[in-house]
């Protein structure tokens, strides 16, 4: 099956807020702009990548990784880095479950 452009575009997007929360959360945790331009991101991760198929695992494994960030803040010797890494990928998985979810939301509302 061939990919589309918007399939395309949606992977390397994903890849890119990927890439950038981890190299990010190492060189320059907590700055507002990162995460902006992850919350951008991850919007168009959630507009292009998640097919209808995908929602539910999509939004579990979102709910999981935000439900268990605050875990690794008990191991101090890994905790810090390991945190500020999670914290930019949760900003990044969170903005896309949103508009995963308010698609999903959508659709089930508008079907009789």
């Amino acid at each position: 099956m061939a990919k589309t452009t918007e399939s395309k575009i949606g992977h390397w997007v994903f890849l890119a807020g990927f890439a950038i929360a981890i190299i990010l959360g190492i060189v320059w945790p907590g700055r507002i702009w990162i995460a902006s331009i992850l919350v951008l991101l991850g919007i168009i991760v959630g507009f292009l990548n998640i097919r209808a198929a995908e929602v539910n695992q999509f939004l579990l494994a979102a709910v999981a990784l935000i439900l268990s960030i605050k875990s690794f803040e008990l191991i101090p010797a890994i905790g810090t880095g390991i945190t500020n890494i999670l914290a930019y990928i949760t900003i990044f998985v969170a903005a896309a479950a949103v508009i995963v979810a308010l698609i999903a939301v959508w659709k089930l509302a508008s079907t009789k």
